[in-house]
């Protein structure tokens, strides 16, 4: 097995779930600070133009965007180069974060705008809920997204395999991807890279670009090895 290097990039602590904790030196010093943030705005920006380029290959249309769990709202900037005409709403739950930057103040677990979006990104929010929490959340996913969702969590498997474990916020609730994969899979279809599409959407896709379930025929003592450097995950604002 060949050796992965890993990134040296920092992580923030696990800290409790209260607004007290996610107030302005927090932010500071884990998302403002160049030297101690845990993440670079380049990673947010290839992570957007993935989702951006994505969509567009598949000739689906974006007016609307919300960030579930928006953070400082990374996502932002990118897709206001990358889809100009995209309405970008931040849903957050930090008071802080929210009268900073207008976010819209709430859960995902229970938000209920009355209206759909064309394309609802979660990114690292959903392994922040408990079992319950994270189903209600999954599932209200499915009532936000009018047409296309984009979910990254940190799996077991990751956990195992793929991130850095010594950089890696180990307060959270670790669950295999098929958890997340089977409640998606009742509204959606993967198109791949985290990128799901609402169930009746026409989506236009040459069958060899279509993901196909990977069939492991490795003996059951291999490990998978990753493609990429062992990564960090972070823990964001707030108890989403």
């Amino acid at each position: 097995m060949p050796s992965v290097a890993k990134m040296r990039t920092k992580s923030a602590p696990a800290a409790a779930a209260d607004e007290a904790t996610f107030g302005p030196a927090y932010f500071r010093r884990y998302y403002f600070n160049r030297s101690t943030r845990v993440i670079e705005p380049v990673e947010m920006r290839v992570r957007a133009t993935l989702i951006a380029t994505l969509l567009r290959q598949c000739g689906l249309a974006v007016s609307s965007i919300l960030d579930a769990g928006c953070g400082i709202g990374s996502f932002r900037a990118p897709f206001a180069k990358l889809l100009p005409r995209a309405v970008y709403t931040g849903l957050e739950r930090s008071s802080y974060l929210c009268s900073r930057y207008g976010w819209v103040n709430g859960s995902l677990v229970d938000f209920a705008p009355g209206r759909r979006y064309d394309l609802v990104v979660c990114y690292d929010v959903l392994q922040y809920l408990d079992d319950r929490a994270a189903a209600k959340a999954v599932a209200n996913l499915a009532r936000l997204a009018g047409t296309a969702l984009y979910v990254s969590a940190l799996t077991l498997e990751d956990w195992r395999h793929n991130c850095d474990q010594t950089l890696t916020d180990s307060a959270v609730h670790l669950r295999p991807a098929d958890w997340y994969r089977r409640r998606l899979a009742r509204r959606f279809r993967h198109l791949g890279f985290g990128v799901w599409v609402r169930r009746g959407e026409l989506a236009s896709l040459w069958e060899l670009e279509r993901p196909v379930a990977a069939v492991s025929r490795a003996p059951k003592s291999s490990r998978p090895v990753p493609d990429a450097p062992l990564r960090p995950r972070r823990r964001p604002p707030a108890g989403r």
